[in-house]
């Protein structure tokens, strides 16, 4: 299967030895020039994951803007966003009006979220859950409306003192097509299965909930043939998209072994999520191209997907990142069937 190829930038800074982004306008100006960098090598997509209260990335609508602005084909997005920080009818302006800068490019994915260092952070931002409602209830109700927001719906109503009449009113602007671009990062089956519901495309991320005895690119394709079952079941028209992420590292020259010639896992890591969910970390591939290609032939998980995104380790530069992304897209991707 012909696959998009895109990377995923968490936006690590950190001012010590060794770093290419010593500061937060490193990361950012960095990200955009790794995403001009990507295009030109025939990448498909820049995506940036947001995380808040720590140094990486977080405040994603203006970095997609200036990314929009500077690129003219890769698609950009987020993988994931944290909906629990946000205001759903504000981020569905700041969407559009990003979508639009871009001529249509934004693939926004959106969830839960990820465990964090802040306690109740989204809190302290002004984002209180209602009573009862769990953190993923909290994320998934914000969504619901978001896609409202961003579909035309009435979601407030006009002032009949100032115009005079009695209506509803949608945000503005409205970005024709951003709807069936928006992603939910799904963490288990049964999230997946509500995102189809909803018409939104699947992101797979290198972790997922522990649902079997299975490795995790086997759990990860199942979750993904749960998501089209359910897709298939609700009738949408259209066809969905899935990505999944990975750490690969085709080793092609010096520098490449001494970063990540020891990084190649045989195995895949499982661990605990908020010390209550079991989580299954997919491993890193690191080998020479035709290992790695054989490696590669065994995953389902990306066999089964139409998008992969490569995690790069950002703090290591533009010019060694945008020489990772091309070593997948010159020595693996052809001989996979990807390109």
């Amino acid at each position: 299967m012909k696959k998009k190829i895109g990377f995923l930038s968490f936006g690590h800074w950190r001012d010590i030895p060794g770093s290419h982004t010593r500061s937060a306008a490193d990361s950012l100006l960095q990200t955009i020039e790794l995403a001009q960098a990507a295009e030109e090598i025939g990448a498909d997509g820049a995506f940036v994951r947001v995380h808040h209260w720590e140094r990486q990335l977080a405040s994603p609508f203006p970095l997609l803007s200036a990314i929009a602005a500077r690129t003219s084909r890769i698609e950009i997005g987020t993988a994931v966003i944290d909906m629990r920080y946000e205001n759903p009818l504000y981020m569905s302006e700041e969407a559009a009006a990003a979508d639009l800068i871009s001529g249509g490019r934004l693939q926004l994915g959106v969830s839960r979220g990820s465990p964090e260092i802040a306690l109740r952070g989204a809190e302290s931002f002004g984002y209180v859950p209602a009573e009862g409602e769990t953190a993923a209830d909290n994320a998934r109700r914000k969504t619901e409306i978001f896609l409202a927001a961003i579909k035309g719906a009435a979601v407030a109503r006009t002032d009949p003192g100032r115009s005079g009449i009695s209506g509803g009113l949608a945000i503005q602007p409205q970005s024709p097509g951003l709807a069936d671009r928006i992603w939910w990062g799904a963490g288990s089956n049964a999230t997946a299965q509500w995102a189809a519901g909803l018409g939104m495309n699947l992101q797979s991320s290198t972790l997922k909930d522990h649902e079997s005895d299975e490795p995790f690119h086997v759990q990860q394709a199942r979750q993904i043939q749960v998501f089209r079952d359910a897709w298939q079941e609700a009738g949408h028209a259209r066809e969905p998209r899935v990505s999944v992420s990975r750490s690969i590292f085709a080793l092609t020259d010096k520098q490449d072994w001494t970063y990540f010639g020891d990084r190649n896992q045989d195995e895949d890591q499982v661990g605990f999520i908020d010390n209550e969910h079991q989580a299954i970390f997919g491993r890193t591939y690191a080998a020479e191209p035709d290992k790695l290609i054989e490696q590669l032939k065994e995953d389902e998980a990306i066999a089964a997907a139409d998008t992969l995104l490569l995690t790069v380790p950002n703090q290591l530069g533009v010019a060694y990142n945008a020489h990772v992304i091309e070593s997948v897209l010159t020595h693996v991707a052809p001989a996979l069937g990807w390109r």
